[in-house]
C-alpha cells in the first residue's frame, strides 16, 4: 500500500486510498473506538460542564497491555516498579484526566470514520483510488488516531524498541502476526508522511 500524504496548498493534506486501504484504515478505527470503550454516562457534553469538569476517572491503569499503552501512568517509568508514592501521584493524576483523554481519543478515532465514510471509492468512473483531503484540524486528529492505533498495535505484538518491528518483518508470511506487523509498518509510514506533509 504505497499511498502517502502530500501537503495541500493552504494547509492540510490529501492522500489516495484505494478500497482495500480505506476498509483497513475503517477497521482499524472502529475496533479502536471498541478498545477504548464508550463514552461517559454523564449524558451529553454540554447537559452540565461544571460536573463533566469534576467527574473523576478511573484510578487504576487499564490490565489490558493495549489499553496500558494508550493510557500510561503519569509517573514513574514504563513497566518499572513505582514506589508508594509515584503510585499514590499517578493514580491522583489518572483520576482527573483520563476521562478526557478517552474522549479526544474517542473523537480523533471517530473523525477518521467519518472521513473514510465521506469517500466514493471506485464510483461512476471507475476510479481505484479515492483522494481523502484533509483540512489542518482532521489532520491533528488523523495524526492522533494513527499515532493511538500504532500503540495498540505494537502493544498487542509487544515491541518494545524500533529494532523489534523489524525483527517482525522478518517473521515468515505463516506467521498469524505478520498481517499485524504489515499493519503497524503501513500505518507508521502514513503518520509520518502525514506529519512530513504538515511541515513541509
Amino acid at each position: 500500500m504505497a499511498g502517502h500524504f502530500e501537503p495541500l496548498s493552504g494547509g492540510g493534506a490529501a492522500v489516495a486510498l484505494d478500497e482495500v486501504e480505506v476498509s483497513i484504515l475503517r477497521s482499524l478505527a472502529v475496533q479502536l473506538l471498541e478498545l477504548i470503550g464508550p463514552g461517559d454516562a454523564a449524558g451529553p457534553e454540554g447537559a452540565d460542564p461544571l460536573a463533566r469538569l469534576f467527574a473523576e476517572g478511573p484510578s487504576e491503569p487499564p490490565s489490558d497491555p493495549a489499553l496500558a499503552r494508550l493510557f500510561p501512568d503519569a509517573y514513574g517509568d514504563p513497566g518499572a516498579e513505582q514506589d508508594p508514592q509515584e503510585r499514590a501521584y499517578a493514580s491522583e493524576f489518572r483520576r482527573y484526566t483520563e476521562n478526557d483523554l478517552r474522549d479526544r481519543k474517542r473523537e480523533d478515532a471517530l473523525a477518521v470514520v467519518r472521513s473514510l465514510d465521506s469517500l466514493t471509492v471506485g464510483g461512476d468512473a471507475g476510479d481505484d483510488a479515492a483522494v481523502l483531503r484533509l483540512a489542518p484540524e482532521d489532520c491533528r486528529r488523523w495524526l492522533g488516531a494513527l499515532n493511538d492505533l500504532r500503540l495498540a498495535i505494537g502493544a498487542r505484538l509487544e515491541i518494545a524498541h524500533d529494532d523489534d518491528s523489524e525483527a517482525l518483518l522478518r517473521l515468515p508470511d505463516e506467521d498469524p502476526r505478520k498481517p499485524m506487523v504489515m499493519a503497524y509498518l503501513w500505518l507508521g509510514g502514513l503518520q509520518e508522511s502525514l506529519v512530513e506533509a504538515l511541515i513541509g
